[in-house]
């Protein structure tokens, strides 16, 4: 049995739709119309013990919608779920001490508290001995490298300050399921990285379980191996991360440098020129071709250097999010 079993999950919400002007608002009075809008719709998916598993979409996808019904914090449509053999949305005290929810746009920790003072809380709620709570506050804030703030009010400190006392506050308990919805969002490079790295140790160390949603491809290249991707409530893709580029890139890079730069015209047919700037150029190839372009490169001009790379994954995914909104005739973000 996987530690998460998701079948035909699916949340519907009735939006209520206002006509336009006062005679459609004394209209709505007596009468009003609802649109249904399916934020899951029908997703199901497995999750093994000690997995790490980015949970990927657009915004408005069904990522926190997902994570929300999970954590109990929402009842669904329709659908079962099942986390650490408990039904998430029955709220046993026992399941609630073996999971944690950390939401990158949302609080936890007190705002005129020091962050020490929501620990403590937090010790009692979960019933942590001493022993394992001052073991715990060590480890994790030398971890995360924010010893030093734990006595400040957490209105006082960073954004990416805060969101690591967001982390350790989540990790006190020792959770066996970690659900992280967007852990990075709005964080500069370093805070990321210390965010990341504590992260990836502390599933490796503790096998703990985690499903992450996050913009940022490199959480997503640095953590996980497995993605699952959801769009429009539904789940279009499951399997490793490697797989996205075989499934949905149609095209390679070649990065040439040339003794003497052929002409953009020139290069053009070999493929559409992403860049030029003489004497190098990328030029984005379909995958079919990528080998016999490289080869009629290398015969017809003076190449000093030639390199095939994919195409960024981050692209691969905005233009498949382009291309499903685009095919459901509505207009990508």
């Amino acid at each position: 049995m996987s530690l998460i079993e998701v079948k035909n999950l699916s949340k519907i919400y009735q939006v209520y739709r206002k006509q336009p002007g006062f005679l459609g608002a004394v209209k709505g009075l007596f009468h009003r119309e609802y649109n249904e809008v399916r934020a899951v719709d029908g997703v199901s998916f497995e999750i093994e013990k000690g997995e790490m598993v980015a949970f990927l979409g657009p915004n408005g996808a069904g990522k926190t919608t997902t994570l929300k019904m999970l954590s109990g914090l929402i009842y669904p449509t329709g659908g079962t779920a099942t986390v650490l053999g408990h039904n998430p949305w029955q709220r046993e005290d026992e399941y609630r001490r073996r999971f944690s929810l950390v939401m990158g746009q949302k609080n936890q920790l007190w705002w005129d508290l020091p962050a020490e003072e929501s620990f403590l809380l937090n010790k009692e709620i979960y019933g942590i001995d001493d022993e394992s709570y001052q073991g715990r506050i060590e480890e994790l804030t030398r971890l995360l490298q924010v010893t030093e703030i734990l006595s400040q009010p957490v209105r006082e400190v960073s954004l990416g300050e805060r969101m690591k006392l967001e982390l350790i506050a989540a990790l006190l308990h020792s959770p066996d399921v970690l659900f992280l919805d967007e852990p990075t969002i709005g964080l500069d490079v370093i805070a990321q990285r210390t965010i990341r790295e504590c992260i990836a140790r502390y599933n490796r160390e503790k096998g703990v379980t985690i499903l992450l949603t996050s913009h940022y491809m490199r959480d997503v290249e640095e953590l996980c191996r497995r993605v699952i991707v959801i769009n429009h409530g539904k789940i279009e893709y499951d399997g490793n991360l490697t797989g996205i580029l075989e499934k949905f890139a149609r095209h390679k890079l070649l990065h040439i440098r040339f003794r003497k730069s052929p002409t953009e015209s020139e290069l053009n047919k070999f493929g559409r020129v992403v860049k030029n700037v003489p004497p190098t150029a990328t030029i984005e190839v379909a995958r079919s071709r990528v080998l016999d372009a490289s080869a009629q490169l290398l015969q017809k001009y003076e190449v000093e250097d030639l390199s095939i790379e994919e195409v960024p994954i981050e692209e691969v995914m905005a233009n498949m999010f382009e291309h499903k909104e685009l095919k459901n005739g509505s207009t990508p973000d």
